[in-house]
């Protein structure tokens, strides 16, 4: 019998929940090509590695752009092999798939995204919305009648949304996030240093020093990359306080965006949100600080979920197994 599944398909990874067994699957949604004869030689982690390093006729893909399918025959690709390798599909069945999207997205969008889980083997395919299942992931019981709020913060978009009994009251999408500091970062260092580096550099940077808050003892990194003058190899050293500064007008859109959905919301849910406090998921919400910076600018308790970046796809998985269990009643 085939194993339902929940996929977070997101912009920068992508992370399958099996029924049963939790999150086992988390890769970088990046397929490696060839252009000449148009065949995918690497998926994934294998892929990922490959960015920056091809020949000229290896193309590495990324087929997401900010949350949705900007090439729909790499990404069907690309989720085929995941669902394989995984196993999940039975002798005369196929998995139940349930795959998350931004708040924003067109009917057009939507549609390419449940046609291509179909398209990759998957049997019934159900579409909801990554704020209502991060929140269920992060472990929030939004089917309550009392307020939840949820920051997801991804690769490609932030959602905002505040929830109860089981759905979005209010809720904001922006298409700004982990990767737009990226390239953030790739340029704060050319036109600050003269040094070209790239995009996987710049997410080091991101992990290793990168905070949303200035520190009296600012942690240091070296970063390698090539001189934009010489065009010869070259280092230079970097510290935390520098790449706050560069991250800081992404965090300030978020933070507006996040005031802007609190701004909407009927006073009963606001005071449950004074009560609860607000919930970050999404891999940028293991940025260093960002919580507090949160807290300071909504004025209420702010906290960072346990696995941020598993919520969207365990959360899935959890809402898929809920649906049946009511359906068989």
């Amino acid at each position: 019998m085939a194993k339902d599944i929940g996929i977070d398909l997101g912009t920068a990874n992508v992370l399958i929940y099996v029924q049963g067994k939790g999150v086992v699957l988390n890769e970088p949604s990046v397929v490696a090509v060839d252009t000449k004869t148009d065949k995918v030689l690497a998926v994934g982690s294998e892929a990922y590695r490959m960015v920056g390093r091809t020949p000229s006729n290896i193309r590495a893909i990324r087929p997401l752009k900010d949350g949705v399918i900007s090439d729909f025959d790499v990404t069907q690709e690309m989720l085929s092999y995941f669902i394989n390798k995984l196993s999940v599909k039975g002798f005369m069945s196929k998995p139940n798939i349930m795959i998350c999207a931004p708040t924003n997205i067109t009917e057009i969008e939507r549609k390419a995204i449940m046609q291509a889980a179909e398209q990759s083997g998957g049997g019934k395919v159900y579409l909801e919305y990554e704020p209502k299942v991060a929140a269920i992931g992060a472990g929030l019981d939004i089917f309550k009648p009392s307020g939840n709020m949820v920051i997801d913060m991804g690769g490609g978009t932030s959602d905002i949304a505040i929830l109860s009994l089981g759905d979005i009251v209010s809720s904001h999408s922006l298409r700004v996030a982990g990767d737009k500091m990226n390239s953030e970062i790739v340029a704060s260092i050319k036109n600050n240093h003269g040094l070209v580096i790239g995009e996987h550099s710049a997410e080091k940077i991101k992990m290793e020093i990168g905070t949303a808050q200035k520190n009296d003892d600012p942690k240091t990194m070296e970063v390698r990359g090539r001189d934009a003058m010489s065009g010869m190899p070259r280092s230079i050293e970097i510290d935390a306080n520098e790449i706050e500064e560069v991250l800081h007008e992404t965090l300030q859109q978020i933070v507006n965006a996040a005031i802007g959905v609190l701004e909407t919301v009927p006073p009963e849910l606001a005071s449950d949100i004074i009560d609860r406090g607000i919930m970050l998921t999404g891999g940028t919400a293991l940025l260093d600080g960002i919580d507090q910076l949160f807290s300071e600018y909504l004025k209420v308790p702010v906290v960072v979920s346990e696995n941020p970046l598993d919520n969207v796809a365990k959360g899935a998985g959890e809402l898929l197994e809920r649906m049946q269990k009511k359906n068989k009643k």
